[in-house]
């Protein structure tokens, strides 16, 4: 085969810097665009936020301050299409290519976009929810502060503290007394072995004497065991405290199945003690620790708001982005305007840090221009939903959204994902407003959304002696028209955290 050369023309579509940092920010949650932003800051000296800026009537790029309306509902900010195509091709560079024009002149991109977002307010003498939560005592410090009171030795104390620093958020004991031992005398020195294991004996039963009763329990049996020892202690004759220690001595499975018949015959008690023995167990707190635990405050701030417009029949919604996770970006017009002349290489490298700067600024608005387009275009079909909740629900896919605004099905993917929406209803993630759909009598289709709905109100509304099962709770959407198997109510159900029908039962 002889060798040659050819020409051939050929399209292909490129991943372009510009448009690799649109789809990445379109992907990223507010937290995590928050955190984009400040680093941008930190990395580009073109790039700047004004806290102090007043309230604008523009945003700095055309068309961002248009005010549109689209069917029942208002947008606030018009969306741009550039990101509705997905690309199958990616430019090879080390250093990005901004495509900077030379120009150091002011531009339209220059000046501040989310400007009109009002500064957020502190109130001193209000603390917020993670403050709070932080100021809280945990388990540790509470157990600490508790054993300062006890006359104690300096080996109790430190056994008692050891013990205490052991314990995990539910205020469980994971690790064996044995094992503890070992960790710090090793198993070569059985002396001091013995010893140690001694010392963690009566420090454990000091810890178990703290407050929260149940703490220092190796498991479930002791924790329960402990805490009705507790009301033993004060009330010893009850019969129903007796028969419910009893009952914890026993296996588990039998406390967890309410296997009444078999609990009684072990216990040596009868049907109606052991029926009330089992309700003031599960009165008990299987998690010493939890009102301890120091939960992670995951406030959720929407990027959506949807309020209903008053006097408005039918009901209509207006649809705006939330003024508060936009950032207040601009170029910074000092540095911009000093690049003015000159051609040297480093003027070049500075250009480019400028145009990024504002590529920066215009995919950020781009974002959050996509994110109203497909918020609208969910409002509008969910309208019913925004009336009359969970119930009314209607099957909706990601290729309905992508197809009505001409934009890519992963686009509409990444933009409801980790995305907010504050409605009248509640707060949910765009992706809650999705569903397949399952066949009716009359041919259209149901939200699986508004039949989990509707599985939860026929629970709620079961006789407790005799609960549901999921071939009857199928039967009953069957008779309402909808076709849904009992493995289908089976699995709905557990995404519902509804236990069983044999574990709802009211004893």
């Amino acid at each position: 085969m002889k060798p040659g050369l050819s020409l051939r023309m050929s399209q292909h579509l490129a991943l372009t810097p510009q448009l690799q940092q649109s789809i990445r920010l379109l992907q990223l949650s507010t937290l995590e665009l928050s955190q984009e932003v400040e680093q941008m800051l930190d990395d580009n000296p073109f790039l700047e936020i004004d806290h102090e800026a007043s309230e604008r009537e523009a945003y700095g790029l055309d068309q961002a301050d248009a005010r549109t309306s689209t069917g029942d509902h208002l947008s606030e900010v018009s969306a741009d299409k550039g990101s509705d195509h997905e690309p199958d091709t990616s430019v090879q560079s080390d250093e990005p290519d901004w495509g900077g024009d030379g120009t150091v002149e002011w531009s339209a991109d220059d000046s501040e976009w989310g400007g009109d977002a009002p500064a957020r307010q502190h109130d001193d003498d209000q603390a917020s929810a993670t403050e709070l939560a932080r100021s809280q005592e945990d388990l540790h410090t509470h157990l600490h502060r508790q054993s300062l009171s006890l006359r104690l030795s300096p080996e109790d104390r430190a056994a008692l503290r050891y013990l205490i620093e052991s314990l995990n958020e539910d205020g469980y004991l994971e690790d064996s007394l044995e094992s503890l031992a070992q960790s710090l005398a090793g198993s070569d020195d059985l002396e001091t072995l013995d010893e140690l294991q001694h010392r963690f004996r009566v420090a454990l039963g000091l810890l178990q004497s703290l407050e929260p009763v149940g703490v220092g329990a190796r498991d479930l049996a002791e924790c329960l065991q402990l805490q009705l020892q507790a009301q033993l202690a004060e009330t010893p004759d009850n019969p129903i405290l007796q028969a419910a220690a009893a009952i914890c001595q026993q296996p588990l499975e039998l406390l967890a199945k309410r296997d009444l018949k078999k609990l009684a015959s072990l216990c040596g008690v009868d049907a109606d003690t052991t029926r009330q023995a089992l309700q003031l167990i599960g009165k008990l707190e299987p998690k010493p620790g939890r009102a301890f635990v120091q939960v992670q405050q995951n406030i959720v701030v929407p990027d959506v708001i949807v309020t209903t417009i008053a006097r408005s029949q039918p009901p209509r919604f207006r649809v705006q982005l939330n003024p508060e996770v936009m950032p207040k970006l601009r170029v910074h017009d000092i540095y911009a305007r000093a690049l003015r002349g000159g051609k040297s290489d480093a003027h070049q490298a500075l250009q480019q840090r400028l145009q990024e700067a504002r590529w920066f600024i215009k995919n950020i608005q781009q974002r959050f221009d996509t994110i109203l387009r497909v918020s609208s275009a969910i409002v509008e079909r969910q309208r019913n939903f925004f009336v009359q909740g969970e119930l009314a629900m209607r099957p909706l896919v990601l290729r309905e959204i992508a197809d009505e605004l001409g934009m890519h099905e992963s686009t509409i993917s990444r933009v409801t994902t980790a995305k907010y929406m504050a409605t009248p209803q509640g707060t949910f993630e765009l992706k809650y407003f999705f569903g397949s759909g399952l066949g009716t009598e009359s041919g259209n289709a149901a939200s699986s959304t508004a039949v989990r709905a509707l599985l939860k109100q026929l629970v709620a509304a079961e006789n407790p002696a005799k609960p549901l099962s999921d071939s009857k709770l199928s039967d009953m959407l069957k008779e309402q028209g909808i076709d849904c198997a009992r493995r289908t109510v089976a699995k709905y159900r557990e995404a519902l955290k509804i236990a069983p029908a044999n574990l709802r039962k009211t004893l």
